[in-house]
């Protein structure tokens, strides 16, 4: 049996083409690609026959408690795949940490289109308002799944999410080494003090819901799975839909904003545009908010603080500290802004 490996593995591909053997039948050859990216969790595509598919594993070496719960990803696909909601469909998980050097979980493949940025400079200016809209009926259908429907009771807590996490983040923000951002301690303190009310509404939250992270059908405005989802637990819609709304408060050089731009001439949807759209799928919702959209910030803030504590540390290779440090920064100054002018 053949076995074609292209970049760097961290297991045996013999291994994996044994056991693909094995649970499917034939001697096949197959072709392992390492994909390059920002991946938390290594990934993979594999193909064998005809057979297209996405292998995602743990990293090796020590992890986080709770952190890189690939269990956790496959049961969202498991959940959300009969429901139409556009994800791969889950082909099965391998808990056995023996065989690959930890657990990993296999998917099809699904072809399209993956835009780096909110200007979706690669596509057609013709299609980007419809691409947006089209990510906007996404994240509806994703949130109009009640979790209890679907076996997802359990896969987070309940109620008070956003209490929970201006602590979470704010306690990750206060152990930070980095250097003093008044900025973001200015805006978690107003976080603090202008959290609404719990409204008892719980979805699942992807927790990174965003251009980059959906492929779009080939050649349809419409997204055909939405994509990583290690992020992902119980909380409020409001907060995915605050966090997609970055885009309009955060400039091109900042993560891929579209702040400034000329939208217009770009043929790309206002804010109002695209939540009108969002919440003409999910009626019964509250409005949003300049708190939702400021804790995105905030929160988006506080991750860029740990990336750069991280680079400090030397453990996040390939990393600029100093960019990280200079996006936390910005992040939290966008917040602010938020509050300010809306």
């Amino acid at each position: 049996m053949n076995t074609v490996t292209k970049g760097a593995m961290d297991f045996k591909p013999e291994a994996l083409a044994d056991f693909l053997a094995g649970t499917f039948g034939g001697k096949a050859p197959v072709t392992i690609e390492r994909i390059a990216g920002g991946q938390s969790n290594p990934t993979y595509f594999i193909t064998r026959d005809d057979a297209r598919l996405v292998l995602r594993k743990q990293p090796g070496g020590p992890i986080l408690r709770g952190a890189h719960a690939i269990d956790r990803e496959y049961r969202v696909l498991e959940a959300l795949h009969p429901q139409g909601v556009p994800v791969a469909r889950p082909v099965l998980y391998h808990a056995d940490a023996s065989l690959l050097g930890t657990p990993f979980y296999l998917m099809e493949r699904v072809e399209g289109r993956v835009f780096a940025d909110g200007a979706l400079a690669a596509a057609d200016k013709q299609e980007r308002h419809a691409l947006w809209m089209g990510l906007a009926d996404a994240m509806a259908a994703m949130h109009n799944v009640r979790p209890e429907a679907v076996g997802l009771e359990d896969f987070g807590r309940p109620g008070n999410y956003f209490a929970r996490q201006i602590a979470r983040w704010s306690r990750q923000w206060q152990e930070s080494q980095s250097d003093p951002i008044p900025e973001l301690d200015e805006l978690s303190a107003w976080l603090v003090e202008h959290q609404p009310q719990d409204d008892g509404r719980v979805s699942l939250a992807h927790g990174d819901y965003r251009m980059g992270n959906v492929i779009f059908h080939p050649t349809e405005p419409r997204v055909a799975a939405i994509l990583d989802w290690e992020l992902s637990t119980l909380g409020h819609p409001l907060a995915d839909l605050g966090y997609c709304c970055m885009a309009w408060h955060t400039a091109p050089e900042e993560y891929g904003g579209i702040l400034g731009l000329d939208l217009a001439a770009e043929n790309l949807p206002t804010e109002e545009a695209f939540v009108d759209r969002y919440m003409s799928n999910c009626p019964d919702l509250p409005p949003l908010t300049s708190f939702h959209k400021a804790f995105a910030l905030f929160r988006f803030s506080v991750i860029w603080v740990g990336i750069a504590d991280r680079v400090r540390a030397g453990n996040a290779a390939g990393a600029d500290g100093a960019d990280a440090g200079h996006l936390a920064r910005c992040f939290a100054r966008r917040g602010l802004d938020v509050i300010n002018h809306g």
